[in-house]
């Protein structure tokens, strides 16, 4: 049996699906643990670089999982077909999340579940998705090491989000957690620090910005 780490095993519990597709999968532990695990029953694994494509190859083999995993090398959502019930993309930074599914967004016509985790700036993600006709159904932050993580579950459906829930996430500001604050804390740290570097700046434009936001991250862990 494969084991995640803790990042990707969150992910894999909001896997109920019949068909997976893993964009990004590297090594395609994603994708061997949730059938292992009785979580899907098929997958793609897709990857854009060779060296990961190939790992990915070898492990399905290793796992004598070859007929459930179809591993193919191509760019984002350009992997997915029509019987995909479910996307992951895990382990990037939001904007570039958020670029897949925008430009991929010919693959969601069918309108499969996805499952986004963000190492860092959620907020593109959450525009996307909007303009894209879905809905976060869930939301959560997750702490491995150092590193803190955001998860988005969203599925087909229209919502309207304020610019708070776009930069905080909807849910996540209902149930403000140790995690949420840890966060945004963070943020706010180095946003000061900014602000100060800033200070006495000729153009005050960005001075002002930074400090809009400090305060918007203020009021919002009050």
């Amino acid at each position: 049996m494969i084991h995640l780490n803790k990042r990707l095993t969150k992910v894999s519990e909001y896997l109920n699906h019949r068909k997976l597709a893993d964009i990004g999968s590297d090594h395609a532990y994603l994708p061997i643990y949730a059938i292992q695990n009785q979580l899907i029953n098929t997958a793609i694994a897709g990857e854009v670089v060779k060296g990961p494509f190939l790992a990915a190859q070898q492990n399905t083999k290793n796992y004598a999982l070859s007929d459930q995993i179809e591993v193919k090398l191509g760019d984002g959502l350009e992997v997915v077909d029509e019987t995909v019930d479910v996307i992951t993309i895990c382990g990037m930074g939001g904007p570039l999340i958020a670029q897949i599914i925008d430009e991929g967004k010919s693959k969601l016509t069918h309108f499969p579940d996805l499952i986004l985790q963000a190492n860092i700036h959620a907020l593109p993600i959450r525009e996307n998705l909007q303009k894209l006709e879905y809905k976060i159904e869930d939301e959560c932050i997750i702490k491995e090491k150092k590193h803190i993580y955001e998860i988005i579950v969203a599925k087909k459906g229209n919502m309207q989000l304020t610019d708070k829930e776009m930069k905080f996430g909807p849910i996540l500001l209902k149930n403000k957690n140790e995690l949420f604050a840890e966060k945004w804390n963070r943020e706010l740290e180095s946003l000061e620090k900014i602000s100060k570097q800033l200070e006495n700046h000729d153009d005050q434009t960005r001075y002002h910005e930074i400090n809009l936001q400090i305060q918007q991250i203020k009021e919002v862990l009050a």
